[in-house]
């Protein structure tokens, strides 16, 4: 019976091996899993199992599903979006790849209303949310049950007893504490809840390694809400350990709504196999023309969406990037990026959380900044408290306020989303957060890294290798 297991257990690891030969993302990647599940397929195997693929599957068959209904709602989305498309020359020098990426536009006559730390995000939210006439979308990564749950649970009940649909989409892993009371009671006044799934298909059965981080809001197809904040009292500045807590948010208006809501359809449709019936007749905001869009990233689509679009970004900047990245762990064409940005003159200033959740990750960030010195890139750390903010300024041209984190994670396995606005105003409240975030910030001096002691530089390093799944 043991000889059979062994058997067993190595003849999966040399099929595995095979498999991580013809799928993995690098060849050092290759390397590394087939030699682990040819040599210890007992611990490597299960790993496999969970962490080895960089690619969702189930998408496309999950589409054909409802090829029909689907085709058409896409159909109606894409013309109704054509009269509001911003020229390709009239928008900034990204615009044409992230085009072809995403093969959404640029729309013209949105309003965009940024929105500092928790108290904003959440009072407009839920002012949104209480207007709300025919529908809300309402997806997050992570919901608590604790005050600001229990305020948004009572925000959603108080919708649909009054005959508003809503639609509560969560992750497992992000809302994994979740009680089933917290989701009965929502389901009993008629909200329509459901977890995103990610292990639904054969395919995905223990790949729990996927998560859709995205946090999302839309309601009636005009308002719409995306940002870094997920539900839970730590995001309100409520938790001693982590607050104050710093992070962001946008509140659009106008076409790039429309967008939005496909995004939450898309993921709405894959947990539910449902496809609710929403507005898709864009409006324009009232007295704005700001230029915007949403740009999605998924492990499911073909090509690595979201290092493409930092990359193309990193590379188009002339005279600033200025970006928060509560997880610094880029991959390394990132780092080139950040590098041949600082060659070129340009003012490269990051600014990252000096009030650890994570001690992998804050560690591993560490190996990143030793690579960047003497570049004269310009890192910070914030002191406050915890900063979770995903957002960026290249030049004065164009602002991303989303949820994607600056590491592997965000890059490939999860579903991530963000805004890009090209608005001088937008642009100016942007540069005047981060000014006061710098002010708030004490500079990490790359060379005083090395003055640490063995073991914490051991610990850094040894981070650095996990990074690939942090």
């Amino acid at each position: 019976m043991i000889a059979a297991i062994v058997t067993a257990f190595y003849i999966a690891g040399i099929l595995a091996a095979i498999d991580a030969i013809m799928t993995a993302r690098t060849p050092q990647g290759a390397v590394a899993w087939s030699v682990s599940l040819v040599t210890f397929p007992f611990v490597a195997v299960p790993a496999y199992l969970v962490l080895g693929r960089s690619k969702f599957e189930g998408m496309v068959t999950a589409y054909e599903q409802s090829k029909d209904e689907l085709d058409q709602v896409y159909t109606e989305f894409y013309q109704n979006m054509q009269p509001w498309a911003v020229a390709t020359g009239d928008g900034p020098s990204v615009y044409k790849s992230i085009q072809q990426l995403t093969r959404l536009d640029l729309t013209h006559s949105n309003k965009a209303e940024l929105l500092i730390n928790g108290d904003a995000t959440f009072d407009s939210i839920l002012d949104g949310v209480a207007k709300a006439q025919d529908y809300v979308l309402f997806q997050f990564y992570m919901f608590h049950d604790d005050n600001l749950g229990r305020q948004v649970q009572q925000a959603l009940i108080e919708r649909a007893e009054a005959g508003v649909r809503v639609y509560m989409l969560y992750d497992e892993i992000g809302s994994g504490g979740l009680p089933e009371s917290y989701l009965d009671k929502l389901r009993a006044a008629g909200v329509h809840v459901s977890s995103f799934k990610p292990t639904q298909g054969s395919g995905n059965r223990f790949q729990l390694n996927f998560r859709n981080h995205r946090k999302m809001v839309v309601v009636d197809g005009k308002s719409g809400w995306v940002g870094g904040l997920n539900v839970g009292d730590e995001y309100m500045g409520r938790d001693p350990k982590f607050s104050p807590w710093r992070d962001t948010a946008v509140k659009l208006e106008g076409p790039v709504v429309i967008q939005l809501q496909a995004t939450v359809l898309a993921d709405w449709y894959w947990a539910t196999r449902q496809i609710p019936e929403l507005n898709w007749q864009p409006e324009a905001a009232d007295g704005d023309y700001v230029k915007a869009m949403i740009v999605p990233f998924a492990p499911s689509q073909r090509h690595e969406t979201a290092s493409l679009f930092f990359v193309t970004a990193l590379n188009s900047a002339q005279e600033r990037i200025w970006l928060s990245a509560p997880y610094f762990v880029p991959d390394e064409a990132v780092m080139k990026a950040l590098e041949l940005a600082a060659l070129r003159g340009v003012d490269v200033r990051i600014i990252t959380t000096g009030t650890p959740d994570s001690w992998a990750v804050y560690l591993a960030a560490f190996s990143y900044i030793d690579n960047l010195r003497d570049m004269g890139i310009r890192i910070y750390s914030y002191e406050p408290g915890f900063l979770h903010e995903k957002v960026m300024l290249i030049d004065d041209d164009y602002s991303t306020v989303g949820t994607p984190n600056f590491d592997n994670r965000s890059f490939r396995l999860n579903f991530e989303v963000t805004s890009l606005i090209v608005d001088k105003a937008f642009n100016k409240e942007m540069e005047a957060m981060f000014e006061a975030d710098f002010a708030h910030a004490v500079p990490i001096n790359a060379d005083d890294l090395e003055k640490k002691p063995f073991w914490w530089r051991l610990a850094v390093n040894l981070s650095r290798l996990a990074a690939p799944v942090l």
